[in-house]
């Protein structure tokens, strides 16, 4: 079965961010790269993407949350009927999503 990849606001928020910061912090060669990189890996959710682990976000929130890693991001998204939707694009090195938000 072939799922349509829906890229949501807050995933191209935080893929925007990222490069910026790659453009600065390393080059721009550096930044389109990873940007180029991170367009392919979620072109191959279309395919398969249950074969992705489930994410520990999931233990948070009450839809089924798996992440794709593409070092040193993993990128967050959940399967909808024919739908992967990328919910998040996120630093390995970040706390898990949910966890910070606990408290009530």
């Amino acid at each position: 079965m072939k799922y349509a990849v829906v890229v949501q606001p807050q995933a191209e928020a935080d893929i925007e961010a990222a490069y910026l910061y790659l453009m600065e912090a390393a080059s721009p060669d550096v930044a389109i790269r990873w940007f180029n990189e991170i367009e392919a890996a979620m072109t191959t959710l279309a395919e398969f993407p249950k074969r992705c682990p489930r994410a520990p976000e999931g233990a948070y929130f009450s839809e089924d949350i798996r992440h794709l890693l593409v070092e040193p991001y993993r990128v967050l998204f959940t399967i909808r009927a024919k739908q992967v939707h990328v919910l998040h694009v996120r630093h390995m090195a970040r706390r898990t999503l949910g966890g910070e938000h606990t408290s009530a």
